[in-house]
């Protein structure tokens, strides 16, 4: 943020994965019985998630430092720390809506 740089700019992990990798890993790293649904797409629903992040590594020096699998532990590790602190968490945005029955 503090270079040269200011034109737009993929930051993410260049590895691919589609969300049923990260929902697998999820339901793994938190011990949970959930069932994995699947929904039909939404009509812009990407077909890639693999940002090229080539840009960020020439104009920025910039790459992912941690590995997916560790972000997603320390991402669970603070949303339990979340719940934990207000009891729940409630879903915000348009659409959001609250998930039926527990686990």
């Amino acid at each position: 943020m503090n270079g040269n740089y200011d034109s737009p700019v993929n930051l993410g992990n260049p590895d691919e994965y589609s969300i049923k990798d990260f929902a697998t890993k999820i339901k793994e790293f938190t011990q949970s019985s959930s069932e994995i649904k699947f929904l039909p797409k939404v009509a812009d629903d990407p077909t890639q998630r693999k940002p090229d992040i080539s840009t960020a590594k020439r104009e920025l020096d910039w790459e992912p430092r941690v590995h997916v699998e560790d972000g997603l532990r320390k991402t669970i590790e603070y949303f339990k720390g979340e719940v934990e602190a207000a009891g729940e968490i409630i879903p915000t945005g348009p659409d959001a809506v609250k998930p039926k029955g527990g686990a």
